[in-house]
């Protein structure tokens, strides 16, 4: 009896050293939505005459340069966590995200802020790949889906705080014309969390065994497995890294080889299409298109919580219903349909209705369902496609190049929005999101494999025969 119980409390200590790894590296993830959010609320605020007084150009580049930062942050994050850890990087990334916060929060003018925000975005995309190695590294095989799948989870809750505090802020401090600086600094406390959270978290059993250290990974087991489980884990890590020593890795040199390129391209395409549905016209510029469609700026702000609420409610529900449940083609046509009829439902409200009191709830009411498509298909299952279409030797070039375009493609839309919105106004602005929905329709019907409960080995054989819409 005492041993039974002696076993159920140190799995319940394992089990509590894996939470507290998961919280405290999430919140990479917390800090990603965070930021990418905050511009939401403070961007009415810092664009008045007195403050920074942005013109729409400059919106733009404020808004998106964190987005341009992130494309070098995304790149560079993986090969220098390869290289000096997954846990040292995570340490830097905080370092930068608490500094740049603060550079954000002081900047006395437009040029600063946009530098500012570019170094931010070093860290955001750096958190955005190595956070989610970090946890697939540490969870155990059959719990992996879901631990990783936090990480989305936090970006969205750091969204909704983002636009929570925005609201409370803006509406508590109404007169107060730097309060933007408040909303901005608040994000330098989860970072000085996440670098000293570090400090007592390990770092992954596969990095330090493939760095020669594997009776270290072997503690690190020990501290989050039974022993049974950490000894076969350990071992199973260690023929995945010998096999892996023998492995001919891609390089650029491949994308000569027909269907390396061909399979690049649709990596490539399926990260734009994430993009240009339209979801970050929302995301980061929610209030003015509230405030555009009649609502004064403290109710825009309010009424963009219902936006953080409904994201985190449709990622949880892809988390726990939809994920293993449906195919990923299924899901993102079923997605983006959702999400372009919304889009072109805005154009035609925002056309018709324009001057009447019905607007702002009807852009509201729409841009709250775009949100339950877009993060309860589109989003989450672009992301779950990249990790999956992509054979070991080219994972690495494949992702890389992939996710730097998607974020890319979400830099060029932060930066044209605000000028499309001076320039053709609401109507014009969403029908032209709608067409590129379509667009993504079309890529996605024509061009997507199916990966669900396919082997990697088969999608590499699907790929150098050219099918194209399902792999069977």
């Amino acid at each position: 009896m005492e041993d039974y119980s002696q076993e159920c409390f140190q799995n319940i200590k394992k089990e509590s050293n894996l939470k507290k790894i998961s919280i405290i590296s999430t919140m990479g993830g917390l800090l990603f939505g965070y930021d990418t959010g905050v511009i939401n609320g403070a961007l009415p605020f810092m664009s008045r005459a007195d403050q920074l007084n942005l013109t729409p150009a400059l919106e733009g580049l404020v808004t998106s340069s964190i987005l341009f930062g992130s494309a070098f942050g995304a790149v560079l994050g993986g090969r220098l966590s390869d290289k000096y850890g997954r846990k040292s990087i995570i340490k830097l990334i905080a370092l930068i995200f608490f500094i740049a916060t603060l550079g954000c929060t002081f900047s006395p003018n437009a040029m600063i802020m946009i530098v500012c925000r570019f170094i931010l975005g070093l860290a955001v995309g750096g958190a955005s790949v190595i956070v989610p190695t970090f946890l697939a590294e540490m969870a155990p095989t059959n719990r992996r889906g879901s631990v990783v799948s936090q990480n989305e989870m936090m970006i969205v809750t750091g969204q909704l705080m983002a636009y929570t505090l925005n609201a409370a802020l803006g509406n508590i401090f109404v007169n107060n014309s730097h309060i933007w600086r408040y909303m901005i600094v608040i994000a330098s406390v989860p970072a000085v969390f996440l670098w000293f959270g570090m400090l007592v978290v390990p770092e992954t059993p596969r990095w330090l065994a493939a760095n020669g250290k594997a009776a270290k990974a072997l503690e690190v087991l020990r501290e989050i497995r039974n022993e049974a489980e950490a000894k076969i884990e350990i071992k199973e890590i260690s023929k995945s890294i010998e096999a892996e020593k023998h492995l001919d890795k891609a390089t650029f040199k491949d994308l000569r080889v027909p269907w390396i390129r061909h399979l690049v391209l649709i990596g490539i395409g399926i990260a734009i299409t994430q993009q240009i549905p339209g979801i970050n016209i929302i995301m980061y510029y929610g209030t003015t298109i509230l405030e555009q469609s009649g609502f004064g700026t403290q109710v825009a702000l309010i009424a963009n919580i219902a936006n953080g609420v409904v994201a985190v409610a449709a990622a949880f529900i892809f988390i726990k219903f939809l994920a293993n449940r449906f195919d990923r083609r299924q899901l993102l046509l079923t997605g983006l349909t959702g999400t372009t009829l919304s889009m072109l439902t805005m154009s035609v409200v925002t056309s018709k209705l324009q001057g009447s009191g019905l607007l702002p709830f009807a852009v509201l009411g729409l841009t709250v369902v775009f949100l339950a498509f877009f993060q309860g298909c589109v989003g989450p299952v672009c992301w779950l496609l990249l990790s999956e279409i992509f054979p070991l030797r080219l994972r690495g070039i494949g992702m890389g190049i992939s996710v730097f375009f998607l974020w890319m493609a979400n830099f060029f839309i932060g930066l044209i929005f605000p000028v499309m919105l001076k320039s053709v106004g609401l109507s014009y602005s969403f029908i032209s999101f709608a067409a590129l929905g379509v667009l993504g329709i079309v890529f996605i019907y024509k061009y997507a494999p199916e990966t669900r409960n396919v082997s990697l080995e088969k999608i590499e054989k699907h790929f150098k025969n050219y099918r194209i819409k399902t792999v069977k």
